[in-house]
């Protein structure tokens, strides 16, 4: 297993990352969604791409896992309700300045993006502001920013406004719980594998304040609003993958997202949940890398 780096950004937060895969790799960069670290991307799917050629770069985003916190204090629960950011919050713009600036940092001209949730929505940005680093995108589960598409079903609204956990025992049956909700009967999750997770999850991010920036991250979509008009500068081929039984980012922000980008190609998994369970992993391997195949044949043509 690779181990944790850490970049300072000349003007942001010092980022915590991890690169596996041959040297010689097509770089493919992931990013990860609200409150979650670089683990968060499955080993097998890590490995499934590092078997295919590929370098895999993995970055906690700020405020979450070991990058820095940022120190503005967090939105209210009513701000976050209402979907109102504080004045002084960051946005989907600057985690997306983050993301390039490990690109900087790291040396890579151009990558292949993939972005999952939230952090579909930083891919998409870093694709629609800096085209000339991005050879394709992959965003799975995201949304455009539009507040009639992409919505959390209110059932989950109503788990999500539960108040932060305290201890490591508490904080994962609390994951437990919500992936019940949130992820899928006909691909459901390997227990073990997401109880360890969640225990790696609390101690990598220190505990208790692992959850405070969750907050923060919220008010940064609030406060990127509606980017269906940026998402249509974007020029790098697009997959667009979504589940139809999403209740945490609603099936209609996927298809928002194709329809924003142009040429972009929607697949929709019957049956998948807000979540890359077990039963996945071999697929979405197969389609992320003929997509990244399929884009580095037709930039050469």
């Amino acid at each position: 297993m690779s181990e944790d780096r850490f970049v300072d950004l000349p003007a942001g937060p010092r980022i915590c990352y991890r690169v596996d895969g041959p040297a010689a790799g097509t770089p493919l960069v992931l990013i990860a969604g609200l409150g979650l670290d670089l683990t968060s991307w499955p080993q097998r799917l890590i490995d499934g791409f590092t078997e295919r050629g590929l370098r895999v770069v993995r970055l906690d985003n700020r405020d979450a896992g070991r990058s820095s916190r940022i120190g503005t204090p967090p939105p209210g629960r009513l701000r976050q309700l209402f979907a109102r950011p504080r004045p002084d919050s960051y946005d989907l713009g600057d985690m997306a300045a983050d993301t390039v600036g490990l690109l900087d940092h790291l040396g890579l001209e151009r990558v292949q993006l993939l972005g999952m949730s939230m952090g579909g929505m930083i891919a998409q940005t870093v694709a629609a502001r800096h085209p000339d680093r991005v050879d394709s995108l992959t965003s799975i589960f995201s949304t455009t920013g539009a507040r009639r598409v992409g919505q959390p079903a209110r059932s989950t609204l109503v788990r999500m406004a539960r108040g932060p956990t305290h201890a490591v025992e508490e904080s994962v049956e609390r994951h437990l719980w919500m992936l019940r909700h949130i992820g899928s009967a006909s691909f459901p999750p390997d227990d073990d594998l997401e109880r360890a997770w969640a225990a790696g999850l609390w101690e990598r991010g220190g505990g208790a304040r692992a959850k405070e920036g969750r907050p923060r991250q919220i008010s940064a979509i609030h406060a990127s609003g509606d980017r269906t008009a940026e998402l249509r500068r974007i020029t790098a081929p697009t997959l667009a993958i979504h589940g139809d039984t999403d209740r945490m980012v609603h099936v209609s922000g996927g298809r928002a997202t194709a329809a924003a980008i142009p040429g972009a190609r929607y697949v929709e998994i019957g049956g998948m949940g807000h979540h890359i369970a077990p039963g996945l992993i071999d697929r979405l391997v197969a389609m992320i890398t003929e997509h990244i195949s399929t884009a580095a044949e037709e930039s050469a043509r």
